[in-house]
């Protein structure tokens, strides 16, 4: 079989270091393209790193492949403005969207967020649905969103009111079920193995997995 080619545009942040170092593990894909902001600097052969400044990189900056991971993503308190989360958390995902499909790529698979809704009155979630909707307008042949719930996992920065929240949500959690099941928070690790699973069922079409949906897929042969 032919072996195939990916592209993960952030593979620094929580989740897209964990789907990282699962790929690295596995040998899928021929190569896996980074792109980052910064050097990742991950010893391997099948790992390319291209480091970009988002705002400012072209349509030679992307190389072709089959699948595209996308875990772009920030919060309102570390962007410092509406308008610079939606440059991240819109513009950057829509772009290499756009530029990766013109190249040949088939297949996203999409970090988003549970409650994402481009009608909801809440500014994250709005734009986190305003992106789903933009990137299904591309038409790739297969797009996989992902809504997962409170991430866990290992920071680089710390995030108090998000700390504080994981405690909470982790005494409540036991009691959360039926329709609520997706509101458990959920480990990054637990997404990114999900995205990994499903990335080699060559599928057609739009799916979405809200966290319940996604916990299940992480663990499915």
């Amino acid at each position: 079989m032919e072996k195939k080619s990916a592209l993960i545009a952030g593979a620094t942040g929580l989740i897209g270091n964990d789907l990282f170092n699962g790929l690295v593990e596995e040998d899928y894909y021929q190569t896996v393209y980074l792109l980052t902001r910064r050097p990742v600097s991950k010893a391997s052969e099948r790992i390319k790193e291209l480091v970009v400044d988002f705002d400012n990189f072209d349509e030679r900056a992307i190389p072709e492949v089959d699948d595209v991971y996308c875990c772009l993503g920030t919060t309102m308190k570390k962007a410092g403005s509406k308008n610079a989360f939606r440059k991240v958390d819109y513009h950057y995902p829509l772009k290499i969207a756009q530029l990766t499909q013109q190249k040949g790529a088939h297949q996203f698979l999409l970090v988003s967020a549970l409650g994402a809704d481009k009608k909801s009155r809440f500014f994250y979630n709005q734009v986190k649905g305003e992106v789903e909707e933009a990137i299904a307008a591309v038409g790739f042949k297969t797009l996989h969103i992902f809504r997962p719930s409170l991430l866990l996992g290992p920071r680089e920065e710390t995030r108090v009111g998000e700390r504080i929240g994981k405690i909470i949500m982790r005494g409540i959690s036991p009691f959360m079920a039926g329709k609520f099941r997706k509101y458990r928070p959920i480990q990054s690790k637990t997404v990114a193995d999900a995205m990994r699973k499903i990335a080699k069922k060559d599928l057609s079409g739009p799916y979405i997995f809200e966290s319940d949906k996604i916990k299940i897929l992480a663990v499915t042969p």
